[in-house]
């Protein structure tokens, strides 16, 4: 059985183009064949700013999209966070989302692709890499750096990658199989 690819879309926002990016990484996370693969919306889920009375490691969660956010986590055994850049830091709502839970999160591998300007999502990438960190995943090197984003949408509202965006998702799926083989026993 294939590990569970959990392919977060972080923007909540609305006109938001994550979306269209995350159904792109989907279709090449299924091709890849190492995974089974799932699109995740972090807008599904409406978590309001954090508050819930227990520390997350507690899991003694007591409102119900807590238990449902932790749930979908739970189920999963690596992620890609498919995230823009807001002013040169991730969305608040992934800030949000990863600070509701704990324990779901530990000993599992993640992977970004990241979107926005001439930098791509980078300087974001770089801020979350220390959040999740703390939350006892490991970060992967590998990446996907979508600069110019907005361009990429056709009118239909799909995203066009070029063959470096399809190679570099490449190596990212390659790359966090590994690490998603490698962290199993910590998770068992």
């Amino acid at each position: 059985m294939n590990p569970k690819l959990q392919i977060i879309i972080c923007s909540t926002r609305p006109g938001r183009i994550g979306p269209a990016v995350a159904r792109w990484f989907l279709d090449r996370a299924t091709s890849h064949g190492g995974f089974d693969a799932e699109c995740v919306d972090l807008a599904d889920f409406r978590l309001p700013v954090f508050d819930e009375p227990r520390h997350p490691r507690l899991q003694q969660y007591e409102h119900p999209y807590t238990q449902r956010w932790a749930q979908s986590v739970a189920r999963a055994d690596a992620y890609t966070f498919v995230t823009p850049e807001y002013n040169h830091s991730p969305p608040p709502s992934l800030v949000n989302a990863l600070d509701f839970l704990y324990r779901e999160w530990n000993y599992k591998p993640c992977a970004f692709v990241s979107y926005g300007g001439g930098a791509g999502g980078v300087r974001a990438v770089q801020q979350a890499i220390l959040q999740v960190t703390m939350l006892k995943m490991m970060p992967i090197p590998e990446s996907v750096a979508v600069q110019h984003a907005g361009s990429r949408i056709d009118g239909q509202g799909r995203f066009t990658p070029d063959a470096a965006l399809d190679t570099a998702a490449q190596g990212l799926l390659d790359e966090l199989l590994r690490w998603c083989r490698a962290l199993q026993p910590l998770r068992a």
